[in-house]
Parts: structure tokens; sequence; C-alpha cells
């Protein structure tokens, strides 16, 4: 009787005991406010994929969202034609919503804009890159193994439209100016946006160091005297009173700012709580304390590009301006017209994060890059950004494989693709989440970019794209 009876009594604790378990879990999700970061991610990246990059609506949610995590199928989605936003519920009770607004993207917490217009793919398949989308044909590609970069093309969409293999969502080849190859993946209209993720840091510092020299300020200042009158945010009192007054703006590009910030992208990590739990992504990120002194330590953080993003804020006498900024100063002169950088809901470039823009548009950047700021006979960005961007944050250790907002994928000490011997050693790359590329490579005139949403790293490898694109190239 008694081993009967304690067993009875063991089984009427089991409710009491999986209920508590059951609210110390919910209790841990809310403290790290996963359900209502996993819903404003659904919420931003549906609204984003479908206003700002004119993708069809109905299979969103199952490519861009679903295959990221398991949790992510308590969501539901609501896409409203009407207002242009995306609303997302986690298991019933969280909601977040993004709405379009005009010049600023997709944004998270804000009301409708009716003035915004969403963005319908449209390209010039008639007329050649850059001025249109028309490659090359392979007829005319002088001097180019025809034979083993179609092979290369046809490859890196092997697997396209399956999240569980490479995935890829566009590819383009740019050599001598010449656009070789571009192609989209099944599904993907020609000039449709693809979401660069952290390429995005790239071209926010392309347009920092543009406006650093429209506006008369030097790379060496110190952050905190690079606000004008009026246009301080809040933080910088603090950074005022200690060691974070040290930094400086070419701290920043080069991410050495010392600061105890992480780049953690578990659901309860740094990265998805700044993207998708706070409105101002500049102050959460300005409000790590100092933990190193500034300029002695490298270390990769999407937070550091949303300062310098705020740095570039205080540079206008209005948001509107900074807002119309990348349009006006990069994205209009070079023909790039399906591109949008975001902003969160304080209104600073997410310029960590969210950049869209077409194959054919991210190629063109890529190729501003390579003609050091040129286009058409004009000067569109200043004179020595390439340099820039390839030079290491730092002599020795993993910094030398960075530079400006960029990758040096070929730096033979700490490249991504040192073990690559077919990646020139003066390659820099735009690099993002989930396989984005963009690599520019001077001693072989060439851009390479690809595009995709790979949620498994093992299949696809960048390095290996780049040096098999490269080998057909003279």
């Amino acid at each position: 009787m008694r081993p009967a009876t304690g067993f009875r009594r063991a089984m009427s604790w089991l409710p009491g005991l999986l209920l508590t378990l059951l609210m110390l879990g919910s209790a841990g999700l809310l403290y790290f406010g996963i359900p209502q970061n996993a819903a404003g991610m659904a919420a931003k990246g549906i609204c984003s994929a479908a206003f700002v990059a004119g993708r069809p609506r109905q299979d969103l949610m199952a490519q861009d969202v679903l295959p990221a995590s398991p949790v992510l199928a308590l969501i539901s989605v609501t896409i409203d034609e009407a207002t242009h936003s995306a609303s997302a519920r986690f298991a019933g009770l969280f909601e977040r919503r993004a709405v379009l607004l005009t010049g600023r993207g997709c944004v998270l917490g804000l009301e409708p804009d009716p003035a915004a217009k969403p963005y319908t793919p449209t390209v010039d398949a008639g007329q050649a890159w850059p001025m249109g989308e028309a490659a090359l044909p392979s007829a005319e590609w002088t001097g180019v193994d025809k034979s083993r970069l179609e092979k290369v093309a046809d490859d890196a969409f092997i697997g396209a439209g399956d999240p569980l293999a490479g995935n890829a969502r566009g590819l383009a080849v740019v050599q001598h100016g010449r656009l070789l190859v571009l192609r989209n993946a099944p599904g993907f209209a020609p000039g449709t946006g693809l979401h660069g993720w952290s390429m995005s840091k790239t071209v926010t510092g392309m347009l920092a160091y543009k406006l650093a020299a429209d506006t008369g300020l030097a790379l060496d200042s110190k952050v905190v005297d690079a606000f004008p009158p009026g246009r301080a945010p809040a933080w910088m009192r603090d950074w005022q009173g200690d060691a974070r007054k040290d930094i400086r703006v070419s701290d920043l590009f080069f991410m050495r700012d010392g600061l105890a910030s992480t780049e953690d992208y578990q659901p309860w990590g740094s990265v998805p709580h700044m993207l998708w739990g706070e409105n101002n992504t500049a102050a959460w990120a300005a409000g790590h304390a100092s933990e190193a002194a500034a300029g002695t330590r490298w270390r990769y953080l999407s937070a550091t590009a949303n300062l310098l993003g705020a740095v570039a804020r205080a540079r206008f006498a209005s948001d509107a301006e900074y807002w119309a900024y990348p349009r006006q100063a990069l994205f209009d002169p070079i023909g790039a017209r399906s591109a949008v950088l975001e902003t969160d809901q304080s209104g600073n470039w997410v310029g960590s994060s969210y950049l869209w823009a077409s194959v054919g548009d991210w190629a063109r950047l890529g190729q501003l890059m390579l003609q050091d700021g040129q286009w058409d006979g004009k000067q569109v960005l200043p004179a020595g950004w390439l340099k820039l961007a390839g030079t290491p944050a730092l002599e020795a250790g993993p910094g030398q494989g960075y530079g400006a907002m960029s990758w040096r994928y070929g730096d033979p000490q700490s490249g991504e693709c040192r073990a690559f011997p077919g990646v020139p050693a003066d390659t820099v790359v735009m690099g993002g989440h989930w396989g984005q590329i963009v690599a520019v490579v001077p001693s072989k005139d060439a851009v390479v970019v690809r595009l995709g949403w790979t949620f498994k790293r093992s299949q696809f490898d960048a390095c290996k794209l780049i040096s098999e694109v490269l080998s057909a190239l003279p």
C-alpha cells in the first residue's frame, strides 16, 4: 500500500509542479522580451518585404520568418494593404505593428502614413547596366571562361527556395564596369528589393564618410565634439563625464569604441533586443559603459554602426533632411532606385541592418566603391573611401580582418578568406547575416554580389563563391 500511496501523492504534486515550471518559463520569456521581440521581428520583416521590397504577399511568413526558429510558429501575421502595415501576434497575446513611412521604410510602433507609397519592382531590361538592368550577352564576354562562369552561376541557385538549403535569391558579377551576370531566384521579380542585413553597415559608412566631408567633420574628431548646438542626443551628457568622451568618430567607423556591448543573435540576445525591443537603437548602444580604451580593441558590433548613424543625424538641421539624404546623396546619383535605408521608431538610420536594394542596385553600390566614388564622370562619394574601407582596424589580431564598416576578406592573417588563395588580398566585402555579400576586388576590377536567406551556414561558403567567380574572369 505504501508504494502506491507514495506514487499517488507524487502524482498529485505533478500538475502543480508543471504549472510552476510553465510559469517560470513564461516569466523568463517575458523577462527577456522574447514574445515582443519575436512579434516585432515578424511584423517588421514582413512589412518591409511587402511594401519596401515589393514582393508577393502570400508566402512571406513561410519564406522569411518561420524557418528562422521553431518558436516563430506561435506567431500569426496580418498584412493591411490599406494602411501599408503588417501586424504580428505572438501566441495570440503580444501584438506588434510595423507601418510604411515616407523615406523611412517600415517602422515599428508608429501610426500609418497616408502619403507613403509602396515600392513596385520595375527595371529597364532593354538598356545595359548600369543605366538599365541588361547584362552583357555571353557572346561578348571577352576573355571570360564562359562555361565556368555559367556553371558557377547555375550552381549558386541550387536549393533556391528551400530554407534548409542554400536558398540564394540573387547573383551579379561585374568586371571592367560590365555586368556579366544578373540573376534573381524564381519568385523574385527583377528589381525586387533584397535585404542586405549587415551589408547596410558599409553603406552607412559611405554615407557618413560623404557627410563628414560635406560638413567639415574630421574623422579623428571626438564623438562628443561632433554634435552641433541643439542637435546632441540626451545620452551625450553621460559620455562627456566618463571614458566614453575619448571615443573618436574614426573609432566608430572601425568598431574600436571599446564599449561593453556584445554581438549576440540568440532570441534573448543583444542584437534582437536592439532591433525589435528598443525604440532608439543609438541610445541603447550608447548606454553601454566603456570597458576598453577607445581605439585599442576591435569588436564587431552592430550597435556601433547605429552610433555612427546618430552622429550623422546630428549634422542635419532637420530630421526630414537626414531621412532624405541617402537617396539624394548616394542612391539617386547612381540610379539605385530600389534602395531604402530604414529607420527606427525614434528616427535614427538602422545602419547596422536595414538597407534593402535589388541585385542590380547592390552591384551599383559595389561598383561605386570599386571606382572610388566616381560615377558617370562625377565624384558621388569623396575619393579615399575604398582605401579607408580596406584599411585594417588594428594592425594585429582579428581587427586586421576588418576595415571601415567593411570586411577585409583577403587579409592573409585575419581575413575571412585567408585559406582561399583565389581570393586576392585586396578584396573588400560588404557582408550580411544569412549569406549576403558584395565583394569588391580592385586587382580583378570586379564586383561579386550574392544575396540569399541561408539559415544554415554550411549551405553557403562566400569565400568559395568569390574564388570560383574570380577564377573564371580574365
